[in-house]
């Protein structure tokens, strides 16, 4: 017997059967149009409503450029049409580096603002401050600008994946090259105390394995709220160290390294890649003062001239002109920002018409992309049990100018 709309408007001839027909009907008229469209809050034909929050205020204020370089990224999406017509609304609200501050605005912009997700939401503390409560009300919280180990766990916290490579990854990756060149180095570490330098330290100790104990001479913390790290290097210099690895932002980066040069202790420094920006770190201590560190980098550096070429990076440096200018180019976060917008307007496009929380959050557990200012070798991959979106590294140095590459992709599990 035949069977489907045809068959069943059939059995609409009887009088009696015409009302439940009728509604019949209209289900089946509407049904491809109600499949073609699907949207959480915060979404529209004609709008897609995104937040974060960032210091744009406070002692991690450089990470602001971040946000910024993101913004200006949308705002060339929007001038292009948007995203399948639909224009993207990011709201970025300032927390100052500070968790209570973060939880206000946080709470804003999921119960007041009603974002459809939450993007690069930036620093350790704060997010561990807000991830439970955002998973909880199941809002995506994608992209979030820390490499906390705490931020990968799918099982309990499946709306949350980190951005950054994780801090434990990074610390590790360091320690294995200080065993291979300087196996006899004494280690002294100046850390933030929190759960930033907890993980780089749980890796670099990890990466020295039963030599931790005797090559780690001294280990001194900070807290953000300290207006100096002078009297820590004093200390570490004191221990007699010839290795000083610096795992803070950039503001106390730099104060460490200027320090270390000033009382003429000169050891091989190396400093975390969340605090090695140029202008954020290295050009406030002085080019001088921080020749010969070493950090390690995923994103291509727009200063370095093997990427004059670069198909990509000329592109990147058109927008910079006219999109972002207040930015300078020399900053880590600009093009950190780029890539975060380009890889976000790519995640909506592979989430189609299906605009659901739920689908943005299954759309970003199986990403597998390039982006245009990632290292080569380095590509953009989850799947719904590993949410690292960049799991790779390569270690560079600066040489008084700029930062140079000099080993191959590494990862670290």
């Amino acid at each position: 017997m035949a069977s489907g709309p045809h068959s069943k408007l059939a059995a609409c001839a009887a009088p009696a059967k015409l009302a439940a027909c009728a509604a019949l009907m209209l289900a089946i008229l509407m049904a491809p149009a109600l499949a073609q469209k699907r949207y959480g809050p915060g979404i529209s034909d004609t709008e897609i409503k995104i937040g974060t929050t960032t210091p744009y205020s406070g002692p991690a204020s450089a990470y602001a450029a971040g946000a910024i370089s993101a913004t200006a990224y949308f705002e060339m999406i929007n001038e292009q049409g948007g995203v399948n017509g639909r224009k993207i609304n990011f709201i970025s609200l300032d927390d100052a580096y500070s968790p209570p501050k973060t939880v206000e605005q946080i709470r804003r912009l999921i119960e007041s603002d009603e974002v459809s997700f939450l993007v690069n939401p930036v620093g350790t503390a704060t997010n561990m401050a807000v991830y439970k409560y955002i998973n909880q009300k199941q809002v995506p919280h994608l992209f979030i600008g820390t490499g906390a180990t705490v931020f990968n766990d799918p099982e309990h916290f499946p709306w949350t994946m980190s951005w950054t490579p994780h801090y434990a990854s990074e610390g590790e990756i360091y320690a294995r090259y200080i065993l291979s060149t300087m196996p006899h180095a004494r280690i002294g570490i100046l850390a933030q105390n929190d759960d930033l330098g907890r993980d780089y330290l749980l890796g670099f100790k990890r990466g020295l394995g039963d030599k931790a104990s005797t090559m780690i001479v001294s280990s001194q913390t900070y807290n953000t709220s300290d207006p100096t790290v002078d009297s820590q290097v004093v200390t570490l210099k004191s221990s007699g160290a010839d290795v000083f690895f610096i795992v803070s932002v950039p503001k106390f980066a730099a104060q460490a390294i200027r320090k270390a040069y000033d009382i003429d202790w000169h050891p091989q420094e190396f400093v975390s890649s969340v605090g090695s920006s140029i202008a954020g770190a290295i050009r406030p201590a002085g080019f001088e003062a921080a020749k010969g560190i070493i950090s390690a980098a995923y994103q291509k550096d727009p200063a370095d001239p093997q990427w004059a070429n670069d198909p990509a990076m000329k592109a990147w440096n058109v927008w910079m002109d006219k999109y972002n200018p207040r930015i300078n180019k020399s900053d880590y976060y600009a093009p950190y920002g780029y890539n975060i917008g380009f890889a976000v307007v790519a995640l909506l496009k592979q989430c189609g018409d299906d605009l659901t929380r739920e689908n943005i959050m299954k759309q970003a557990s199986h990403l597998d992309m390039e982006l245009p200012l990632l290292l080569p070798g380095i590509r953009l991959k989850t799947s719904p049990t590993d949410l690292r979106p960049i799991k790779q590294m390569r270690l560079v140095r600066f040489n008084g100018e700029r930062y140079v590459l000099f080993s191959d992709v590494l990862e670290s599990n």
